[in-house]
């Protein structure tokens, strides 16, 4: 046992190391706090630092720190350190969160529980009372809940593409012309339904924009609550982006590897050999060259300010630009991006979006699918965006009502002294 305490430590008993101590760290579950009545008379006035956790959300009526402050009324009880890991302690805040927090009743006695956690090189972070103790305590057992959404959009979508590709590729085939084509789930159909998913996420960061636009002025006001899958779906925009931008990476990572693969090696030379033995070649076509450097040329671009916007999301990154300059990035060259990688998609279609023969079962292609969304949110964009629609959404944001009575005074041009006294009234709420 001495082998694990430093050199000069004293071993007390409960009671009489709470006597000599003004701040006392409770590290222990809750389950164990009952033996505190017993020391209720030495531990009054004492400040507790509360860092215990619950094993799952919401598992009691109370939080702890709220338990032991009903179990020690005349106690300060503090919540504090419980979302600092151990590793974080050990090794130092340079590699770990450097965020702690705090919430008590008693202002000093949380002060001094601050001022321990700046001593140790750590940020704290006031929540104010200890009724917001139940939510620090469910913070650190949280798992991903803004990722949850696009993590399962995104598998839907993927799963959803990935078969309809079968269908088309593998399955048609074999059933019509009894060709083996299942090489093709190991590179191509991935590589089909990566960047289809990419594009369709990208979409969908700033369809609820759309969507809520569009809302204010049927609404005529911005005074409403957004229904709540509209707000949740909103807040998951920056994580769906993100997401996107995995899969755009990984169909950047799969065209890369397309020249080494052997289907498309063994197609060349059969192609190259036939040339020779029927001496005939293919002639050089203008418009087919433009098509293919378009389609490349605008996949980078696209990508390159894909990866920009991902780059801007960074806390690092995003804390050092203004506001404007954020809402530059993300809104401006968002849609922007949302173009190009639109524009790279329909030109990878070429003539075929109307051939009767890349119907299969009567089933189109599956970047055909993929366009509509991003399509339709371009184009209803391209409506808000027109200057008699934008200065009526401007004006709704910064606070104007199409049904208030101030605005219909300032309509008509009524300049009665009820009527400005009710606009005055309601500008100062």
């Amino acid at each position: 046992m001495s082998s694990l305490l430093p050199s000069g430590t004293e071993v007390l008993s409960y009671s009489e190391a709470a006597r000599k101590s003004d701040i006392i760290i409770i590290a222990i579950h809750r389950d164990h706090y009952n033996f505190f009545i017993e020391l209720t008379e030495v531990l009054n006035g004492k400040i507790l630092v509360d860092v215990s956790n619950n094993l799952k959300i919401n598992q009691y009526p109370e939080s702890n720190a709220e338990y032991l402050a009903q179990l020690l009324p005349g106690a300060h009880v503090v919540k504090a350190f419980n979302t600092i890991s151990a590793w974080a302690l050990q090794s130092g805040a340079l590699d770990a969160s450097r965020q702690v927090f705090v919430c008590g009743n008693d202002t000093k006695a949380k002060q001094r529980v601050m001022d321990i956690v700046r001593t140790l090189g750590l940020t704290p972070l006031d929540q104010g009372s200890l009724m917001a103790a139940k939510e620090i305590e469910n913070y650190p057992l949280q798992l991903f809940p803004m990722w949850r959404f696009p993590f399962y959009l995104s598998a839907a979508l993927c799963i959803f593409f990935f078969f309809y590709s079968v269908i088309r590729d593998i399955i048609y085939p074999y059933v019509n012309k009894k060709e083996d084509n299942t090489f093709r789930l190991a590179i191509s159909i991935p590589n089909r339904v990566f960047p289809i998913t990419a594009l369709v996420l990208l979409a969908l960061v700033y369809l609820p924009g759309v969507i809520a636009a569009i809302l204010q002025l049927y609404r005529g006001t911005k005074y409403h609550r957004f229904p709540h899958w509209l707000n949740h779906w909103m807040l998951c925009r920056k994580q769906l982006g993100l997401v996107a931008l995995g899969f755009a990476f990984l169909h950047v990572i799969y065209t890369l590897v397309i020249p080494i693969r052997y289907y498309v090696r063994w197609r060349l030379r059969n192609i190259t050999a036939t040339q020779v033995i029927d001496k005939k070649d293919d002639p050089f076509i203008t418009s087919t060259a433009w098509l293919s450097d378009s389609y490349v040329s605008l996949g980078i671009l696209g990508f390159f300010l894909f990866l920009l916007l991902g780059i801007t999301s960074l806390p690092s990154v995003s804390n050092m630009v203004n506001w404007r300059e954020f809402r530059f990035v993300q809104s401006k060259l968002g849609y922007l991006t949302l173009t190009l990688c639109t524009a790279h998609t329909l030109v990878y279609g070429g003539k075929r979006f109307l051939s009767p023969s890349a119907l299969r079962w009567y089933l189109p292609s599956a970047y055909i699918l993929a366009l509509i969304i991003p399509c339709a949110v371009l184009v209803i964009k391209f409506i808000l965006i027109m200057p008699c629609i934008d200065n009526t959404l401007t004006r709704i944001r910064q606070g104007w009502e199409r049904n208030s009575k101030c605005s219909k005074s300032a309509l008509f041009g009524k300049s009665d002294v009820s009527s400005k006294a009710e606009c005055t009234w309601a500008s100062e709420l």
